[in-house]
């Protein structure tokens, strides 16, 4: 069993068995292998119960008690993901990561996600193992193949990182910090191209201690992450194993509380990933592993292999995962430390949003109205050129291209639009002819009217607009609708959420920076308010969340975790319930990280069966000249695919061409 540093509690979920005999144990297995069929149960209950050490010590028993190899055996007896996981548990670490690396790149192509998972995260010690087992096993050596398999910046990154030559944490020197953060800053930011040697020998060889300072101060000195400069530097595989590097250094359980997440959600699992991780980190880091993963997706790892896998082989995985977590609104220390770091990054964080829309050069609104005019008249209609035309004009032109078009022709280009196209396309294209605030007040109206409410339309406008903003749509609902938007929502709704509604249409949210005593007073303010006392637990949020600035809340936020060691989003989902809860979550996540919401809600739209066009429409409308480019950004890291896939993998025709021309390319 792996034994942690010395005064470190161990973090594993496997631990060595206790009266532990090896010549009984290989009894066991061999009575369970023995004849016609095999005792799969017991097999598994007697493996997944001893460390690693322990299964060594059976399999040289086995041997010399039969004369015959354990893991020959077993792999013969058992079938498909329960005998690879059976068998990778089987192996000592460095054999195993051997095994996968191996396998990673024999044959035609290879698989660069395992490369970057095993060499990214491993220690010093555990590299050498690597590369000694490789030897041993395959009598070839690993770099060799590695070079031999792979290329570029990818290849010689992997090679530094095989080396197993980081420095030990407690190199760390102030004055080597600001000189890595500028020479970062110069290899990439400030530089016409980028000097990818720099980031490999800084990323490569540092220290993690040395590292996380350097990410902290390149952050305060450059206003981004580290990582938002290597995805706008780097590209490809090179770009992910530096990504990979940066989150192993920040947190390793939490680089592979992501990973783990990924292999599981949506259609179909990644078993291979599963089952390497479940086997790597048993006896390592566990613990953590499913602290973070029950913080980050508010859910239980257990709970999710569970539902995810099935028969010898989920048993198997629960018993390494080793225990459920899920207690709603109960936060580990661990866990609340992971949600303080999150919201003080969200808090020095100063992201430059970006849309995809932009003006066109050499605008000409006379010649687009002629084009438009043409494309809609006679037999037929030319839904390229409208498409071409509105999609690639900002809001601004495209207000001049309808005055135009009825000073030319006398004619309104809405009507006229209109009355020639239809379905999601035609609800697409005369929204982006709207001016934003017009089109806001339309969803907004639309979403209160007929039978039933349409609250997540009204959410997500009113909280995330900015007072400018939500300032504009009241003048546009008015001079639209002939009734104020207040008077609007106070009829179509009831109770707290009508107030929390009211309060952000108000459009008076203080827009000063933070005020770090403030901040203390209004989470305890919040964090005072007795568990079940509902009412006043929903007024003190709504006091707090609809009227100070988005600055000011992430410091709330920060002290709320401090004081509670509960995160606020968890603590809302607990403690509310419906819309109200909904709505302050928006809040919440909004304040978070904008961009990141609504690539949540272009997700949702597109998932599973069916698609929700007005959500997906409203969202590629109103934020395509705001951070549509930082959405798409969000979107790829998040669920591993672009938003251009996404929305060719889930709409077709004319809507499609349109939605792609917003969304502005393919990452």
């Amino acid at each position: 069993m792996a034994k942690p540093a010395q005064g470190t509690k161990y973090r594993g979920s496997i631990h060595d068995f206790p009266d532990f005999d090896p010549s009984r144990d290989a009894e066991a297995l061999y009575t369970a292998m023995k004849g016609f069929g095999s005792d799969k149960e017991a097999i598994l209950e007697l493996i997944t119960s001893r460390s690693n050490r322990q299964r060594q010590e059976i399999c040289q028993s086995y041997k010399s008690l039969y004369g015959k190899d354990l893991i020959a055996d077993l792999k013969y007896e058992l079938t498909g993901k329960f005998e690879r996981l059976i068998v990778g548990l089987m192996r000592p670490l460095a054999y195993c990561d051997a095994k996968e690396i191996k396998d990673a790149i024999s044959g035609i192509g290879t698989d660069e996600k395992c490369l970057i998972e095993i060499l990214a995260s491993r220690t010093n010690e555990q590299i050498h193992q690597l590369v000694a087992a490789y030897k041993d096993a395959y009598e070839r050596d690993l770099e060799a193949d590695i070079i031999g398999d792979t290329s570029g910046h990818f290849q010689k990154m992997l090679v530094v990182l095989l080396q197993g030559t980081r420095e030990a944490d407690d190199v760390v020197s102030e004055d080597l910090v600001q000189q890595d953060v500028q020479d970062l800053y110069e290899a990439g930011e400030l530089k016409w191209g980028t000097d990818e040697a720099q980031f490999i020998y800084i990323l490569g060889n540092r220290s993690k201690q040395h590292l996380r300072l350097v990410f902290d101060e390149y952050l305060k000195t450059t206003g981004k992450p580290i990582e938002a400069s290597i995805r706008g530097e780097l590209s490809g595989d090179f770009e992910k194993l530096m990504l990979a590097v940066v989150k192993c250094i920040r947190s390793t359980p939490e680089y592979f509380a992501e990973r783990l997440f990924k292999a599981m959600k949506g259609l179909g699992t990644r078993d291979n990933t599963l089952i390497r991780i479940m086997v790597s980190r048993s006896e390592l880091d566990m613990l953590d592993i499913r602290e973070i993963f029950r913080t980050k997706y508010e859910k239980s790892l257990y709970s999710m292999i569970k539902n995810d896998t099935s028969g010898e082989y989920k048993r198997a995985l629960l018993k390494l995962c080793g225990g459920d977590d899920d207690a709603a609104g109960q936060f580990f220390p661990e866990a609340a430390q992971v949600a303080y770091q999150m919201w003080e990054l969200s808090a020095v964080a100063r992201v430059e949003l970006k849309g995809t829309v932009r003006p066109a050069d050499n605008f000409n609104p006379d010649a687009d109205a002629k084009a438009l005019r043409k494309a809609m008249k006679g037999l037929g209609t030319d839904e390229d050129t409208i498409i071409d035309i509105i999609t690639h004009r900002s809001n601004a032109q495209r207000q001049q291209i309808r005055q135009t078009f009825k000073s030319h022709f006398g004619r309104d280009l809405m009507a006229d639009l209109k009355s020639e196209i239809s379905g999601d396309l035609a609800r697409l294209i005369l929204g982006l002819m709207m001016p934003p605030a017009h089109y806001d007040a339309k969803q907004l109206k639309k979403a209160m009217e007929g039978a039933g409410t349409d609250e997540k339309a009204l959410i997500e406008i009113l909280a995330t607009r900015t007072n400018a903003e939500i300032r504009a749509i009241c003048e546009a609902y008015k001079e639209d609708y002939h009734k104020s938007l207040e008077d609007a929502l106070s009829s179509d709704t009831s109770g707290h959420f009508k107030r929390i509604l009211v309060s952000l249409a108000t459009g008076n949210r203080e827009e000063g920076g933070e005020d770090r005593d403030q901040a203390r007073e209004d989470a305890q303010e919040i964090a005072d308010t007795p568990s079940g006392d509902k009412t006043s637990l929903e007024t003190r949020f709504m006091t707090i969340l609809c009227t100070r600035s988005y600055q000011h809340l992430r410091r709330v936020f920060q002290e709320f975790v401090k004081m509670t060691n509960y995160d606020v989003e968890h603590t809302i989902k607990k403690e509310m319930s419906g819309d109200v809860r909904d709505v302050f979550v928006a809040i919440v996540q909004s304040v978070k990280n904008k961009p990141l919401f609504f690539a949540d809600k272009l997700y949702k739209s597109m998932k599973g069966a069916g698609t929700d066009e007005k959500t997906l429409t409203r969202i590629m409308i109103s934020r395509s000249e705001i951070d549509l480019l930082n959405i798409r950004r969000e979107f790829i890291e998040k669920y591993d695919k672009s938003l251009h896939q996404a929305i060719e993998g889930d709409t077709s025709g004319d809507f499609l061409k349109a939605l792609l021309a917003i969304c502005g390319g393919e990452d």
